[in-house]
């Protein structure tokens, strides 16, 4: 069995589309905001030449979406599937981000959740790579349900590595919090 990216996940309020390149200028209009990257493992991605190369990676990752809300239809954020494993049934979700207007809507737990449903018709858990200095998505990913598991040295797409905390949610995790 594989992990099938589907096109658009949405709600009544939120609508993920794949990230395609053509979206780099509206996207990268919310990433150019310093503040969403001062927890973050690499806060110079705020820059057009560090964003850049993030958004190269979510291109080619293939499992990256627009975040948008379904009302106007301006982009809040991006996130993304990634590094799916047959053998462990577990696919990552990461590399999301929101713009400051987004912050305390709700919006992430709301993104999250059609993540987590869509992800659980096909893996049997889902892990979580947070910056360890990132403490603001540390406590989000944690309301969701999700186990600290340990910490790794992550490299993201083209960067150097850095400290990230572990966190895993099981599906029963998933079925049993309510989310």
């Amino acid at each position: 069995m594989s992990f099938p990216i589907p096109a658009i996940l949405e709600n009544e309020k939120l609508k993920l589309i794949q990230l395609q390149q053509d979206d780099f200028e509206r996207l990268y209009k919310v990433a150019s905001d310093p503040e969403i990257w001062a927890q973050h493992p690499n806060p110079d991605r705020y820059k057009r030449d560090v964003f850049g190369n993030f958004f190269k990676g979510a291109i080619e990752s293939k499992g990256a979406y627009l975040v948008l809300d379904k009302k106007n239809n301006d982009v809040l954020g991006s996130t993304r599937f990634y590094d799916y494993d047959a053998d462990d049934k577990s696919v990552l979700i990461g590399y999301t981000f929101y713009g400051r207007n987004s912050w305390g809507k709700k919006i992430n737990p709301a993104v999250k959740k059609l993540m987590l449903d869509y992800a659980f018709q096909y893996v049997d858990k889902v892990i979580f790579h947070v910056g360890k200095e990132n403490i603001r998505s540390q406590i989000a990913i944690e309301r969701l349900g999700a186990i600290k598991t340990g910490e790794e040295e992550i490299a993201y797409f083209g960067e150097t590595p850095k400290t990230n905390v572990i966190y895993t949610i099981s599906a029963q995790q998933w079925t049993l919090s309510g989310t």
